[in-house]
């Protein structure tokens, strides 16, 4: 049977997570997973939805939420409901804060801090927080575990990346001919050379792999902390972002620059352009002096209020 719906009624249910199948009167549900995470109860809530409203498909997005297939338009609404019973909420569409993709963390054996609570607070914070705030394009943050880059946050509009960096304490190394650093470093930045050991700064991703491993006690102090990258996307034009200065060493410092981001995307992006293309207009150096002061935070409710961005439009 044909599409008899508008093309207004196409474009309103959008907003709320529901995308068209083409030739058809039905959509995809897009379901918010918060960070890939959700209980068996809700995984059970998700697929009698779609046995009751859908055609029996489910299907699961690169931006880890959940979509069920062929809901008829006139069933949207009960659809909504349906899974609201279960606090489960549809969405993930737009020029805003798109939903947070998050990797396991510390469950893995490389993990170096909870990624699914940074990525609860992202979510809570700015994913529901910002909902409203419309910006120049759609905004994606990923929430990586280690510089293993799992989820590709420099491929993100916003990336976190887990670090846990080392203090080398000299004075207990004996510059072992077979030394435990040397032959831990998955990154061959460790080198003896001359009975003393070498760390190449340049080389190593503070993966936090060498800690404990010394059986001197030279790698036993480390600083655990988060690298943020910034600018990076994936698309029909790809951009690696490019990682802040500063290594971050508090979960609300991390959450504190996300948001100054937002802000400075929201204020001084061109509308139709990703934060890649911001960056690059008005220079790296410049964007990373910005946020890492607090001016752009103490103007937040007149940015928060500016009428900007209220027309879509795309570049990539």
């Amino acid at each position: 049977m044909p599409c008899t719906l508008t093309a207004e009624q196409i474009k309103s249910v959008k907003p709320l997570g529901f995308l068209h199948n083409k030739g058809t009167d039905c959509f995809n549900g897009r379901v918010i997973t918060v960070n890939g995470k959700i209980s068996a109860h809700q995984m059970e809530t998700i697929a009698k939805a779609s046995e009751k409203y859908g055609n029996g498909d489910v299907l699961f997005t690169t931006r880890l939420t959940v979509e069920v297939r062929g809901i008829h338009f006139n069933d949207i609404p009960a659809f909504i409901e349906f899974i609201g019973q279960d606090n489960l909420i549809t969405g993930g569409t737009g020029s805003v804060v798109r939903p947070v993709v998050s990797c396991k963390g510390t469950t893995c054996q490389y993990g170096l801090y909870d990624t699914y609570d940074l990525s609860e607070k992202i979510h809570e914070r700015f994913y529901l927080g910002y909902h409203t705030v419309k910006l120049p394009h759609k905004f994606k943050i990923a929430v990586g575990g280690c510089p293993n880059n799992c989820v590709k946050p420099d491929l993100n509009d916003l990336g976190v990346v887990g670090q846990r960096i080392p203090h080398f304490d000299e004075d207990l190394c004996n510059g072992c001919k077979k030394c435990q650093i040397e032959t831990q470093c998955p990154m061959k930045a460790a080198h003896v050379e001359d009975g003393t050991l070498n760390i190449n700064e340049e080389v190593c991703n503070n993966c936090g792999r060498c800690v404990n491993k010394c059986p001197f006690g030279s790698f036993d102090e480390y600083t655990d902390g988060y690298k943020v990258y910034i600018g990076g996307r994936w698309g029909k034009k790809v951009a690696h972002g490019q990682p802040l200065s500063k290594i971050f060493t508090s979960e609300e410092e991390v959450l504190s620059v996300i948001e100054k981001a937002i802000l400075l995307f929201r204020e001084q992006g061109k509308t139709g352009e990703r934060f890649a293309d911001t960056i690059n207009r008005l220079g790296f150096e410049n964007v990373e002096k910005q946020l890492l002061s607090d001016e752009i935070l103490e103007r937040k409710q007149e940015i928060l209020d500016a009428k900007l961005h209220v027309s879509g439009g795309a570049t990539c």
